[in-house]
């Protein structure tokens, strides 16, 4: 029976925790779906305490925006492919005929969860060394706390710190179905005179979106 997983650290004394991190809740009743419950804090702890330690400068906030990078679904996703973690996760037929071991949120749940029979079979040590070996090659290529705050926010920051009236953002039009709806929004600084516009799939998208844009606008106004 299988007791490891190629670029995972960790060997089993306990296979059946293992086989059990592996199973899906569309191949078994009995599947892994608490095991990820528990290997997703395990994972937020360990990562947390690594960039507590790697990050001195940085305050509480700029630290949850960094752990976010590390520990959302996206990049366990990719980290879980890397590993090619979907070649050993059991399936229900119909998600295999559906390329469910190529699914985001399927392989971002089985690391997840993987994490958690680590912490069960070796204790805590050895499944932060486990998450920290997984996870390291994102956390040394982390960018800056301030590059990781959305548009919106830097946009904010950027005015106040020099003065300038908050931004003001208009819907200027929404259109399509309700399944398919686009956005437009019209972001304005007033005392500069300027206005740009930006699109997405939500209201809050598209005010990014423009947010976005209006950062490039100032920045080439400045020629910064």
């Amino acid at each position: 029976m299988m007791r490891e997983i190629p670029g995972i650290p960790y060997r089993f004394d306990d296979p059946e925790l293992l086989k059990l991190a592996l199973t899906h809740r569309s191949a078994d009743k009995v599947n892994n779906e608490r095991l990820e419950f528990l290997g997703d804090s395990i994972l937020s702890a360990a990562v947390t305490s690594r960039l507590y330690e790697l990050k001195p400068d940085n305050n509480e906030g700029e630290l949850s925006r960094l752990r976010t990078r590390v520990v959302r679904g996206d990049t366990l996703a990719s980290l879980a492919a890397g590993l090619k973690l979907g070649d050993y996760i059991m399936l229900g037929e119909g998600e295999m005929k559906s390329g469910g071991f190529n699914r985001d949120s399927i392989l971002a749940d089985a690391l997840e969860a993987v994490f958690g029979a680590i912490y069960l079979d070796g204790g805590y040590t050895s499944c932060a060394a486990a998450i920290l070996h997984v996870c390291e090659p994102v956390i040394a290529s982390l960018p800056s706390a301030n590059e990781l705050k959305d548009p919106k926010t830097r946009l904010q920051e950027w005015a106040q710190a020099r003065g300038h009236a908050l931004p003001v953002y208009t819907l200027e039009s929404e259109e399509g179905p309700p399944h398919r709806k686009q956005f437009r929004v019209l972001c304005t600084l007033n005392d500069l005179d300027i206005s740009v516009s930006g699109s997405g799939s939500s209201r809050q998208k598209a005010e990014q979106s423009s947010a976005d844009a209006t950062l490039k606008a100032v920045s080439d106004k400045s020629g910064k």
